[in-house]
């Protein structure tokens, strides 16, 4: 066993609240294309800060809609991997409040119970105009021409549907973040997988684990800002780490 992996096991194992905290390189193992690789085909000629604003689905719903039905349906494709099973393990294991800055829905088909989605979700649409939750069409096509796709109307006030997430010069959704730096501050144990530690607010919420006192572990292949601030850095894919980790702790039997 890797020292580390020992170290950051009987953290784990002596904890009694944890945080786990992930990002875009968590699902980045399962092949869904980061925010700014989601680009291939006709949509290279797109920017996607240009497709993420409230100001361009106002002016072209369509495109807007397409670019995000294409991407829940390269999410529909993906598969979880070991390290989002290894999680829903914890969970099994020890009071855990999973908080994801992802928009997919690979913890929830891990096993995983009720994530909070701090930039939202791809499957959590809502109407544009009077903000009530809507269906997200099942089995949608892709846009018909690799672009454009219009969007549903909404059942209540017929506007435009829009996709559930977090677009930029958008506050994060105040009841999740709240719920999660509530987490943060009673954890004794957060564990950041896959983050970059430079999106804020969300990389603040580590910090508020650390100030407080608890433990921070930290599973990323690279060193990022958050290297200082923690007790223990697993170099290593999310896929291989965590489930050395929760075998480490409890036994290869703690997955199954």
């Amino acid at each position: 066993m890797v020292p580390a992996v020992g170290d950051a096991a009987d953290l784990l194992r002596r904890a009694r609240r944890v945080v786990v905290f992930t990002g875009a390189g968590m699902s980045a193992e399962s092949g869904v294309p980061t925010f700014r690789d989601a680009r291939t085909g006709l949509w290279r000629r797109f920017d996607p800060h240009a497709l993420a604003t409230p100001e361009a689905f106002d002016a072209d719903p369509a495109l807007v809609w397409g670019w995000y039905e294409w991407r829940r349906q390269l999410v529909r494709r993906a598969e979880p991997h070991p390290g989002h099973r290894a999680v829903a393990a914890i969970e099994a294991r020890v009071p855990t409040v999973l908080i994801t800055q992802n928009v997919d829905d690979l913890h929830e088909r891990a096993g995983s119970r009720a994530p909070l989605h701090l930039h939202g979700s791809l499957f959590a649409a809502r109407c544009s105009a009077c903000d009530d939750p809507a269906p997200v069409p099942d089995g949608a096509p892709e846009p018909a021409d690799g672009r454009r796709l219009p969007p549903p109307r909404c059942a209540r006030c017929a506007g435009p549907v829009r996709p559930g997430v977090v677009w930029f010069g958008e506050a994060l959704p105040p009841d999740a973040l709240a719920a999660a730096v509530d987490a943060a501050s009673g954890c004794d144990l957060l564990l950041t997988v896959g983050t970059s530690g430079l999106v804020h607010p969300a990389a603040e919420i580590p910090l508020v684990t650390a100030r407080l006192g608890g433990s921070v572990i930290q599973v990323n292949p690279e060193r990022t800002p958050l290297d200082p601030v923690a007790a223990v850095n697993l170099r290593g894919p999310a896929a291989e780490v965590l489930p050395a980790l929760v075998d480490a702790a409890w036994g290869a039997t703690a997955r199954r």
